[in-house]
């Protein structure tokens, strides 16, 4: 997401709920607020409300940092979510205000289908002890991606973080070996074996492993607000637990371990327990390999 592009928000209504009355009054937006993105499944948008340190969507609590916070929303959400951001007193003195309450429109997508056939039987139906490694990697990946740190590396705006043919798309339902799975969440890249991939915002690395059983290589970046992004299926890691990043260095290199076809990166980006869609973080599509 390009920060100096402001999206308009998709809004229903706007009001303030006073306390103590059974209605609502509609009122004009702070100047300084803003809310850029999507509301579209899959989607992600960054709110900015210097007054607020409270914000609820749809009543479940939203990290704020430095007035900063964070909407995802699912690959199946609903039609409409309820944001409201309280305000909170500058000055003891002054007299609280009421909280504002958005209705939002959330933009229904389609989804593909893709078909994948070839694969080990062992990486579609695993056996017992190959499904103790799965839970323990599981777990492994939700620690990695469970922290709500306060830094605020998504400000910095996404690019793509490798350059390649896109193989596969957010939200498409995979048919491995003719069996139905779960949704893809996340984006595929397709490229050779070694192409670089480069963090696409700034963030703090939480996780680097060496093989996953469906993920391979893999590595987790924190961006913030509970806001992850993870790279897998690498040949590659150049980066370590722990260390800050900066939008454009390189992390590792395309591969093809885990559960894969064929080299690539899956690109995979979480806001809390929210799957998201990566490619709305970004604008067009990725560089080819070839071009400048």
């Amino acid at each position: 997401m390009n920060p100096a592009k402001l999206f308009a928000a998709i809004l229903l209504s706007v009001t303030v709920a006073l306390p103590g009355a059974a209605s609502q009054q509609s009122v004009s937006i702070p100047a300084e607020f803003r809310l850029e993105g999507d509301a579209v499944q899959g989607g992600l948008m960054i709110g900015y409300a210097p007054w607020s340190d409270r914000v609820t969507l749809d009543d479940r609590p939203i990290p704020v940092s430095g007035g900063y916070f964070l909407l995802g929303f699912e690959r199946d959400a609903g039609p409409s979510s309820k944001l409201v951001v309280h305000r909170k007193r500058m000055r003891p003195e002054d007299v609280l205000q009421a909280p504002l309450i958005f209705s939002l429109r959330i933009k229904k997508r389609d989804y593909d289908i893709q078909r994948i056939d070839g694969l080990p039987r062992r990486k579609v139906t695993p056996d017992p002890e190959d499904l103790k490694r799965i839970r323990a990697e599981g777990r492994l990946m939700q620690d990695a991606r469970s922290g709500k740190t306060l830094r605020l590396g998504f400000r910095s705006g996404f690019v793509w973080p490798a350059r390649g043919r896109i193989s596969g798309v957010y939200g498409s339902q995979r048919i491995l070996n003719g069996e139905p799975r779960r949704p893809h969440f996340g984006v595929d890249i397709a490229a050779p074996t070694g192409t670089p991939v480069i963090a696409p915002a700034d963030g703090r690395v939480t996780l680097v492993h060496p093989d996953m059983f469906f993920n391979g290589k893999s590595i987790v970046i924190d961006h913030g607000l509970g806001f992850t992004t993870v790279y897998i299926h690498l040949s590659g890691a150049s980066v370590q637990p722990g260390q800050s990043v900066k939008q454009g260095d390189v992390i590792g290199k395309i591969g093809a371990t885990g559960r894969v076809t064929g080299p690539h990166l899956h690109w995979g980006a979480r806001v809390r327990n929210i799957e998201i869609d990566p490619a709305l973080l970004v604008e067009g599509k990725p560089r080819p390999l070839n071009g400048p």
